[in-house]
């Protein structure tokens, strides 16, 4: 780490938030959460609580739950779902750190991001997930080679502040890939997420553990992944990571293998279905709605609703 410490304000206290929190504190940052209602109570009491090897542990952290402008930090992370980013940016409009970190999906471009918050943004996106249970976090961990945290200049540069980021990540042994083109990364994700997620739910409602694991959902989600990437590639947007242009090529019987194995999960029954009902519905909605104003944008119109 540099001689002077990192101060760094995690902007929302779910999963994504305490698992950055836990990170870099035990790495020996400087490291505020951003949280409300119960959830600030519930830190401020207990700490940061977390499940770890069968074992529940508490890790003190500093909270707040009010901002003034002038409390600066070397970064910023904004770790919300995508629905609630722009109020979260709102909120950190005059703020005076001149780094926030958006990690979040995002579907459409950083246009109104820009607009709140100017070229302070550097957008990113987490590499891992989990849930939070009766206040305790439950982490969850894919391989290193499979998912890292991903940040980048908008313009692809690798400038002085990326440089520092990719130092903070390394002190605190979290994977992370720097990326040239962060818009058409996010997208992707966006598309991905819309495409598995967004079929478990139907009729207004989520879909039920025994329809999940059936063989007409995994074709569903097949039909539709397939149909946004090539969507997204007439709209000019580069596959990233270039393994899921193999989807295309990919016949839908072994697509539909992979996503019905991928569908009786314990992680989707017991994680993204319960998470999908609680909270993911609206995330999910907004990422669509503005894929489809993206995709018009540009004059395509993808296949799913022709």
């Amino acid at each position: 780490m540099s001689a002077k410490q990192d101060r760094i304000l995690i902007f929302g206290a779910g999963v994504i938030g305490s698992m950055y929190a836990i990170k870099l504190i035990e790495a020996g940052f400087d490291v505020t959460l951003f949280a409300r209602s119960n959830r600030f109570k519930s830190l401020r009491e207990n700490g940061l609580q977390y499940k770890e090897k069968g074992t529940v542990k508490s890790i003190q952290v500093n909270v707040i739950d009010t901002l003034e402008n002038d409390d600066v930090y070397d970064f910023i992370f904004v770790t919300v779902r995508y629905d609630r980013a722009e109020s979260a940016l709102l909120a950190l409009k005059d703020n005076q750190s001149k780094n926030i970190v958006t990690m979040t999906n995002n579907s459409i471009g950083f246009s109104s991001w820009l607009d709140i918050v100017g070229d302070r943004l550097l957008p990113a996106f987490p590499g891992f997930g989990g849930q939070i249970k009766d206040g305790v976090l439950h982490a969850r961990f894919l391989p290193r080679i499979i998912v890292a945290t991903a940040f980048g200049e908008m313009n692809g540069a690798v400038t002085e502040r990326i440089k520092n980021l990719a130092k903070c990540f390394e002190t605190a042994k979290l994977p992370y890939v720097i990326k040239k083109d962060m818009q058409a990364y996010l997208i992707t994700h966006s598309v991905s997420d819309i495409a598995m997620m967004g079929t478990l739910y139907s009729e207004n409602k989520i879909i039920d553990k025994k329809t999940a694991r059936t063989r007409k959902t995994a074709r569903k989600i097949t039909v539709a992944l397939k149909a946004y990437l090539r969507a997204i590639q007439k709209a000019g947007v580069s596959i990233d990571p270039p393994i899921l242009k193999m989807v295309l090529q990919c016949p839908n019987v072994f697509l539909d293998l992979f996503f019905m194995t991928w569908l009786r999960t314990k992680m989707v029954r017991d994680m993204m279905l319960p998470d999908y009902a609680n909270h993911a519905n609206n995330e999910i909605m907004q990422l669509s709605n503005d894929l489809m104003k993206f995709l018009s944008q540009n004059d395509v119109k993808s296949e799913i609703l022709a």
